[in-house]
C-alpha cells in the first residue's frame, strides 16, 4: 500500500484533467495523460519543484492557501476537495483519528429499524473493513445466487471481489468494483488500522496483482454513488444505482441501498423479492 496518499491523489487527478477542460491547447506532442506537471503549477501558482515533491511524498504538509489552489486548479468536486483537505491535514502516516477503535460489528437497535424499513430495496449495513454486518431480504434474493453470502453474516464484500471467481460473472464491470472496492478500504485510517492492515496483508496474496496493483495506484476515495450492472443468475442483467448513507463517527458505519435504475430493473427486482408490481420505483440512472 502506497504511504504517499496525497502524493498519489494530486498525481491522480491530475492525469484525470484534460487541457481543454483548463483552456490549454493539447498540443501535437503531448505524450503525459492529463495535465503537466508544469501545467497545473502555473494553474496552481506553484513551483515545478514544490509540487513535484508533494507527489513524491518529500513534502506532505501543503498550506491552507496552496490547497486550495491545488483543488481550483485540479477542478475537484466537493467530496474531492474534503478527501484532499483530509490528506493535507493527515500528514502522518500513522495517525488514526479513530484512536484505538476496531471496525465496528455491533449493530444498534434504531440502525437495524432502519434497515429493515427499507425493504422491499436490497440494502446493507457495512463497515471500514466492508463487512456486510445486517442486510434485507431483497438484499438477500438479490445477491445470495452469487454467492456473496454463502458464508452468512458477517460476509466480507472485498474478499468476494477478489478472491470469489463468481464476483466476475456477477458484476460485468468488475474492474471498477474491485477499483472502488480497494478505494473504499484505502479510506480513513487504512494500515493505521491494525485490522485493516491485516486484511490488505491478506489479500495482497489472495487477490493477486488485480490486488496489489491496485493499492499502489487508486487513492482512498469512498465510492458514495453511481449506477452498476448485476447478472443474477435468475432475473438477468439489471442496472442497479446504489447510494451510501454514512452513519455517525461513532458507529463507523453505512448502509448501502441499491435501487432500479431503469423500468426493466424495476420489474425484475419486484419478480424477485416477491412483490406487487410497481413496489421498486426506477431511479433516474
Amino acid at each position: 500500500m502506497s504511504d504517499n496518499e496525497l502524493g498519489l491523489f494530486l498525481r491522480q487527478r491530475r492525469e484525470a484533467v484534460t487541457p481543454a477542460e483548463v483552456g490549454l491547447p493539447a498540443g501535437p506532442r503531448r505524450r503525459t495523460p492529463g495535465l503537466r506537471r508544469s501545467e497545473l503549477a502555473t494553474l496552481a501558482g506553484v513551483s515545478i519543484e514544490y509540487l513535484t515533491r508533494l507527489e513524491q511524498g518529500r513534502d506532505r504538509n501543503p498550506s491552507p492557501p496552496v490547497t486550495q489552489a491545488l483543488a481550483d486548479a485540479l477542478r475537484l468536486s466537493r467530496g474531492e476537495r474534503v478527501h484532499l483537505l483530509q490528506l493535507a491535514k493527515a500528514s502522518d502516516p500513522g495517525f488514526n483519528c479513530r484512536g484505538g477503535f476496531g471496525p465496528n460489528r455491533e449493530i444498534r437497535p434504531a440502525v437495524q429499524a432502519t434497515l429493515d424499513l427499507l425493504e422491499p430495496a436490497p440494502a446493507v449495513l457495512m463497515n471500514r473493513l466492508s463487512e456486510i454486518l445486517a442486510c434485507t431480504e431483497g438484499y438477500r434474493r438479490l445477491m445470495g445466487p452469487a454467492g456473496l453470502l454463502d458464508g452468512g453474516l458477517p460476509s466480507s464484500y472485498v474478499r468476494y471481489i477478489f478472491t470469489d471467481p463468481r464476483a466476475r460473472e456477477t458484476y460485468p464491470d468488475w474492474d471498477h468494483k474491485a477499483d472502488k472496492a480497494v478505494s473504499t478500504l484505502k479510506q480513513g485510517p487504512g494500515r493505521a488500522d491494525p485490522q485493516v492492515a491485516q486484511l490488505i496483508d491478506e489479500l495482497l496474496v489472495t487477490g493477486g496483482a488485480e490486488f496489489a496493483r491496485r493499492m499502489d495506484s487508486i487513492p482512498g476515495m469512498a465510492d458514495t454513488n453511481g449506477v452498476g450492472r448485476i447478472q443474477h443468475p435468475e432475473a438477468g442483467m439489471l442496472r442497479i444505482a446504489y447510494e451510501s448513507l454514512q452513519l455517525s463517527a461513532d458507529d463507523d458505519q453505512f448502509i448501502l441501498v441499491l435501487l432500479p435504475a431503469d423500468d426493466v430493473t424495476a420489474e425484475a427486482l419486484d419478480r424477485l423479492v416477491g412483490r406487487r408490481p410497481g413496489g421498486l420505483r426506477a431511479v433516474a440512472g
